[in-house]
């Protein structure tokens, strides 16, 4: 007489090589979508950097000369401040410009502390009076194809 017992379940074995394989394939997502994640929220840096390239063109019209400054309230007085954010719309990059009567800088770089600071490619952006952009990398090295595209 013999017995027919099927088996139920798993067993330790299939579990652990079903577990190594869910393992790899994380260890290839993850970073692959972190990566990801990094270069879509490049374009929080773009996006203040035309906004306030277009705000300096607003205050050259009024003022007749680019701010030297971010502030609370447009001034015309002296160097010149520009209303707006010091930081970008999600707060990733903070802003600086620097002018004078008849040019400016406007710069972005990754905020420390912030995700953004881990993105080591496109760390610093800028953009000048005559529509010039370009991107630095975390060493200094410039990345201008690779962060405006």
């Amino acid at each position: 007489m013999t017995s027919n017992k099927h088996q139920q379940g798993v067993t330790l074995l299939e579990l652990i090589v079903v577990m190594i394989i869910v393992g790899v394939l994380a260890a290839i997502a993850i970073p692959t979508y972190r990566s990801y994640v990094m270069r879509s929220q490049r374009t929080d840096a773009k996006e203040a950097l035309l906004a306030l390239a277009t705000q300096q063109e607003k205050f050259y019209l009024q003022c007749n000369m680019y701010a030297d400054a971010i502030g609370n309230a447009p001034s015309c007085a002296g160097a010149g401040t520009l209303q707006g954010a010091a930081t970008s719309q999600n707060g990733w990059y903070t802003l600086v410009t620097n002018g004078d009567a008849v040019s400016y800088t406007a710069t972005a770089t990754a905020a420390v502390g912030e995700n953004q600071f881990q993105d080591e490619a496109c760390r610093e952006y800028t953009i000048t009076d005559r529509g010039i952009r370009s991107a630095e990398n975390a060493g200094g090295t410039d990345n201008t194809a690779e962060c405006w595209r």
